[in-house]
Formats: C-alpha cells, structure tokens, sequence
C-alpha cells in the first residue's frame, strides 16, 4: 500500500478529495468543529487490484474510508474462504478492530485499484475520545454488520470460543460457542457495541446477567459467566436446543389443550422460584419462553427485571402483554408476572392476542378493556379455563392470583379434569459430568491428594465425586 504524508493539514488536500470527505457519511456524522482535525488525521492510500490489505487475524491499527474502486470482504473458517460483502465508494473498511481492540475478524482485497483514505488507531482514539457523534456513528456500522453476518470468525472470549451467531435482538446478539477447554456448548450473549457505549444500557445488561447468576432452577435459563472484553459485556449461558413458544405458534397458530397446560406450569414453576428470590421478569411473552427439544420449558431473558416493588418511569416489557401497573409506571411483584402470563395463555389457546396490535389501542385495552372469553375464538376450551384467564388478567392487581403457586394449583386441577398429570417436578433431576483423566504412576499420591481437595469442594456445593480407576489404558 502507498500513501502520502502522514500528518497534513486540511487546506492542504485537493479540491477534489476535500469534496469528496466532506460528503461522506463519516464526515456528515462527525460535528462542524471536528470535521478538519478528522480530515488533518487521515492519510491517502493506494492500493492494486488483487492486493489483500487486510488479513484476518491480524492487530487492527487503521480504519479505511473507500475514495475510488471496490473491495471484497470474505472471511477464512475451516479451510474454507466465505465472502460476505462488496464495499465501494464512500464506504468503511476495518472498524470493527479499531472499535473493539481485537485482532482483523476478516480479509479484504481490493477488486480493482483503490484510493483510500487511513484514519490510524492512535488518531481514532485521540479524537472519537472527544467527539462522541463519531464514536456512535462506527458502532451503529459495526453493529449492523455484525448482526448481517450469519458466519462469523472463530473469536476467544475468555475461557470461551464463538463459532456461529444463533439470533439477534434489540441489544443483543447471540452466539453459539464452546468452553475452551472443557469443549462443552454454550450460548454467548454480547451487548451490541452502540448499546456498550450507553452506560445505562450497559448497565441493564451486567443487571441483566447477574439477576439470572443468582437463579438456580431447571425452568430458568442457567448462567455459567460473565467476560468484560472486546470494549463490551458478554454474558456465557447454558446453550439450549429446541425452538421458542414464538415459533412453535407462529407454525401451529394454537397449541393442543394438555400441551399447553403443561408448558403453562413448568413457566409458573420458574417464575414462582424468581419471585421467591424477590425478582420479577417484566416481559413474560412467547417470545422469552424457550421449549427444548426434552419438553422442557426454559424461562429466558431476564433483562427487564427487577426487584419486587420497584416502579419505572420507562415502558419496559411488550406492549401487547404487559400489565396495567406497568403501563402506569406503579410498582411490579409477582402478579405483573401472573397477568402477562395469562395474556401469553390466552394467545396460546386462540392463536391470536385479546387486543388490537396497534401499540396506542394496546395500551389503553391493557387499563380500561376486560379480557375476552377465549371460547369466542376456540369453543373447545373448557369453561374453567375462560375462567383462569379472567382471574390471571384482572385490571385490579388484588383480585387476580396473587401468586404463581396459586396458578400452579389451578392448572393442575384443569390438568387432573382432563385426564392429564402436569405437576411440576418437586425433586429437580441431577446432573452428572464425566471427566477423563490420564496420568503416570509415579503421580499417584499428588493426585489422591488433589482429589481429596476436589471431593471436599464439591461437597460444600451438594455435588458428591466419585472415581474408578482404569489400568493399562
């Protein structure tokens, strides 16, 4: 790569190229009294066609702003070469390096010769730390990009390696990706970068994973850790296989009588477990309900909870299932829960939601309006059940079940009427982990030693260590 001087002035750049940077969308975003000290930073390039100018896996130390030609991004994974975008004219190249401190996620190659334009890291630091405008501006482009790539690079978070992005959502991207050393699954949870320079919102996101830390039931989705890395949070979770509640209604629009009561009680199972904790979700909906391919029901996204009580100016949750209380800003305990579930059951057995879908006629349904018999729209559901969802979605927090416990019994009581069983499991099923190891003789005592330790350890956990020894292996 050719370039010219590093450190020039504005004023003294042609004509031409001064139009053109000023014109950019980098230089639109940046603010008036920076635009000069950014153009003074950077320097033109020149690159063939043909040339890779930059490899992935390499530090990142420069960003490039595209003046003239186009450039192929392709990206190196298992032996094989992925191309993921064309970039041309007026473009970004390199960001994401330059954002996160980490090494080049993907090669680029000019497709013909090219005129560019290098902001170095040293420059970037120096004024993005001044102009945030700039900052949020390369976020939201790498952002965007990240969440556009269905492959991505291997990338090491800690103890942990990202290999594929499984879904994404308002604040967060989702990966599936292994522990590097014990090899087993999990799922990584990364706070957008544009939301990582928000300290609100990143500190919803740590709230987030340390609520979750604290629940330890099998209808909660388990976390396992949390890396501060790469200029953002990642929170490692147990990786789960199966589809969300979403799903599974968008493809059958309502759900057999006894399946969904089932689902229904093991939901009320994990969420009488979080409120006994003191915690309230504030976004029960299909969405954050998760059923693995077992059957087992997993209650997923904590990121809008709080403590039992709290109150908010915001409107956290979905509009189409969340409670008049939170609507109107007042405190939230377990029966917010209770009514958002009932909404959620009621779209379980109809296939559609008891009001509009417009988000102004949601609301205020949500406070003044009854919620319909579901028999309107199913009139094979039992009266009882119309009558649970009646009690669940009450207006008045007083007159609805005042706790998940109460829901359990009624549903069991559905359940036992219709010839089904779905009590949630009172004695939760243990786990059991097999570790290899392999050793000389000679370490026999160092190793019983450490095994006593171990066995003691584990023990304060309520977990027990057994050990059989194999010869000649």
């Amino acid at each position: 790569m050719k370039g010219g001087k590093r450190h020039r002035q504005a004023d003294d750049i042609a004509i031409e190229d001064f139009q053109f940077l000023m014109r950019t969308e980098l230089l639109e975003a940046t603010p008036e009294k920076f635009k000069r000290e950014l153009i003074a930073c950077m320097k033109k390039a020149s690159v063939v066609a043909g040339e890779t100018f930059i490899v992935q896996g390499d530090k990142g130390d420069s960003l490039y702003l595209i003046q003239e030609g186009s450039c192929i991004v392709s990206l190196d994974k298992n032996g094989q070469s992925y191309p993921i975008t064309r970039l041309k004219r007026g473009e970004i190249v390199g960001e994401l390096a330059v954002l996160t401190g980490e090494t080049r996620s993907a090669n680029v190659h000019a497709e013909t010769d090219m005129a560019l334009w290098v902001l170095s890291l040293e420059s970037f630091e120096v004024i993005s730390g001044r102009c945030r405008p700039l900052l949020d501006f390369l976020t939201d482009i790498s952002t965007e990009r990240l969440c556009s790539r269905k492959i991505t690079a291997e990338r090491s978070i800690g103890r942990y390696t990202i290999h594929d992005m499984l879904a994404e959502g308002g604040w967060s991207i989702v990966y599936r990706g292994v522990h590097s050393y014990l090899n087993f699954p999990v799922a990584i949870k990364m706070l957008k970068h544009n939301m990582a320079r928000d300290p609100e919102f990143l500190g919803k996101f740590q709230d987030e994973a340390k609520i979750i830390a604290q629940l330890n039931h099998d209808n909660i989705v388990k976390v396992y850790d949390i890396e501060h890395v790469s200029r953002t949070v990642f929170i490692i979770m147990e990786h789960l296989e199966g589809i969300t509640l979403r799903h599974i209604l968008r493809n059958k629009l309502r759900l057999p009588y006894p399946r969904m009561l089932q689902i229904l009680v093991q939901v009320c199972a994990g969420l009488e477990y979080a409120h006994q904790q003191g915690i309230v979700h504030q976004d029960v909906k299909p969405g954050n309900i998760f059923i693995e391919n077992s059957d087992r029901v997993k209650i997923v996204d904590f990121g809008l909870a709080s403590p039992i009580g709290g109150c908010s100016d915001d409107l956290p949750g979905t509009v189409f299932y969340m409670a008049p209380e939170q609507i109107e800003g007042e405190p939230v305990d377990a029966r917010t829960d209770v009514y958002s579930l009932g909404i959620t059951a009621f779209e379980m057995a109809t296939g559609r939601r008891p009001f509009p879908d417009d988000v102004c006629s949601v609301l205020k349904a949500h406070i003044t309006e009854s919620t319909p018999d579901p028999r309107i729209f199913n009139p094979d559901l039992p009266p009882e059940f119309g009558a649970f969802i009646s009690k669940a979605t009450q207006k008045d927090p007083a007159a609805r079940y005042q706790n998940c416990r109460e829901v359990i019994l009624d549903l069991t009581r559905l359940a036992s009427k219709a010839g089904e069983r779905v009590a949630p499991e009172s004695h939760p099923k243990r786990r059991m982990m097999t570790l290899f190891m392999f050793y000389r003789d000679e370490s026999q005592l160092e190793l019983n030693q450490i095994m006593e330790e171990l066995s003691q350890q584990l023990k304060a956990l309520g977990a027990e260590l057994r050990i059989a020894d194999f010869e000649g292996v």
